[in-house]
C-alpha cells in the first residue's frame, strides 16, 4: 500500500497538525486536552486524533490507559475503539484513516491534535512514508515460525540480513520482526531502506513531553498499581471471550500479555504487577529513544503531578507557537 500523497492536508494552506509525543506516562493526554481547550476558547475548533496503537482496540481500556469519556472535557476524539482485539492494527491502515480524519477536521475549519507514543505510527502519519508490498503467505509462514520458535530466532536472522533495521526493533517485537523479514524476502532489499524519512508529508509541529527516569519510573509503578486495582484482570477475562488469546497484536500488548500469564497460573499477582511495570519502563525508554533524536520535536517537561498540569500545558502551547 502506498502513502496517499494527494491528501488535502498536504496542501500549503492547510493548518499545521499539532502532535503531542513522548513516552508513556508523561502526561500527553492531559496536555493534549489543555491545548484543545486553549484553541476552542479562542474560537478554533480542535479535535484529537489518537496515535496510540493499543487504544485502537475496543475493550482494551484499563491496560492501555485510555482516557475515560468523562475526562475528555467534551473534546472530540477520533480513532479510539476502532478495532476488535481479533483484528490486526497496521501502520498502513492507521496512516490512511488518520489522514482522512485530519482532512475532515480541516474541512470543518478545525485544528487536529495527534496524540500518542507509538513512534512508527506517528512518523507514518506525519512524514513521507510509502509502504512496501505485502504477501499474506510469506507473513503467515513467518508468524507461524515466531509462535513456534519464538521471536528471538527470527530476530537473529534479521540481525544478520539487516543490522540497521534490527537496531531499531526490540528483540521481543515479533510483529515488526516478521514485517521486516517479509519485506526483505519479497523485495530482496533491506527493510531499513523503506523506513520513513524525517520530512513532513503534511504541515505539522511536534511537542514532546519529557521526564527524568526516576520520576517516570515512579509514575509508571503507580499507574500499574492503579490499573490492577481498577480491574485489569477482569478486563482481560472479558477480552478472552473476544479472542485476545488468538490475536496477533493485542495479546502481546504490555499489560495484557502478562495478565494472560497470570490467568494461566504462571505468575502470582505480585509477580504480574512487577513484570508489567518492568516492561512498561522498558517501553518508555524505547519511546524516548525513538522521539529523542528528531530535531523537529520541541521538548518541554511533562507535568510532575496533577497540580503541575497547567504549567505543562502552558509550556506546550508556547512550544507549538499558539
Amino acid at each position: 500500500m502506498e502513502a496517499n500523497s494527494s491528501i488535502a492536508s498536504a496542501g500549503s494552506d492547510a493548518p499545521q497538525v499539532i502532535a503531542v509525543v513522548g513516552a508513556t506516562a508523561t502526561g500527553k493526554s492531559a496536555v493534549s486536552i489543555g491545548i484543545a481547550e486553549h484553541l476552542i476558547e479562542r474560537g478554533t475548533p480542535a479535535e484529537i486524533v489518537n496515535g496510540d496503537s493499543m487504544q485502537f482496540y475496543r475493550g482494551m481500556d484499563i491496560g492501555s490507559a485510555k482516557l475515560p469519556v468523562a475526562e475528555r472535557h467534551g473534546v472530540t476524539h477520533h480513532l479510539l475503539d476502532t478495532l476488535d482485539v481479533s483484528q490486526d492494527a497496521t501502520v498502513a491502515l492507521f496512516q490512511e484513516q488518520a489522514r482522512a480524519v485530519i482532512d475532515g477536521i480541516h474541512s470543518r475549519g478545525g485544528r487536529a491534535i495527534v496524540v500518542g507514543g507509538s513512534g512508527l505510527y506517528l512518523r507514518a502519519l506525519l512524514d513521507k512514508f510509502e509502504f512496501p508490498a505485502t504477501d499474506p503467505d510469506v507473513r503467515a509462514r513467518l508468524e507461524a515460525r515466531a509462535d513456534v520458535e519464538g521471536p528471538g530466532a527470527l530476530y537473529r536472522e534479521l540481525l544478520e540480513s539487516d543490522p540497521e533495521a534490527a537496531s531499531r526493533i526490540q528483540p521481543q517485537n515479533a510483529k515488526r520482526i516478521v514485517r521486516a523479514l517479509e519485506v526483505i524476502e519479497i523485495t530482496g532489499e533491506k527493510f531499513s531502506s523503506s523506513l520513513p524519512v524525517k520530512e513532513y508529508a503534511i504541515p505539522a509541529v511536534q511537542v514532546g513531553l519529557r521526564a527524568q527516569y526516576d520520576v517516570l519510573d515512579a509514575r509508571i509503578d503507580a499507574r500499574v498499581e492503579a490499573m490492577w486495582a481498577g480491574g485489569l484482570v477482569d478486563e482481560v477475562r472479558r477480552l478472552e471471550a473476544d479472542g485476545i488469546r488468538e490475536a496477533i497484536t493485542a495479546r502481546r500488548a504490555v499489560g495484557y500479555a502478562e495478565t494472560l500469564r497470570h490467568l494461566d497460573g504462571e505468575l502470582t499477582e505480585r509477580e504480574t504487577i512487577d513484570l508489567i511495570a518492568q516492561h512498561t519502563r522498558r517501553l518508555a525508554r524505547k519511546q524516548q529513544r525513538w522521539f529523542g533524536p528528531d530535531p523537529r520535536v520541541q521538548w518541554v517537561d511533562g507535568p510532575h503531578d496533577a497540580d503541575d498540569v497547567p504549567r505543562a500545558i502552558a509550556d506546550s502551547i508556547r512550544a507549538v507557537g499558539l
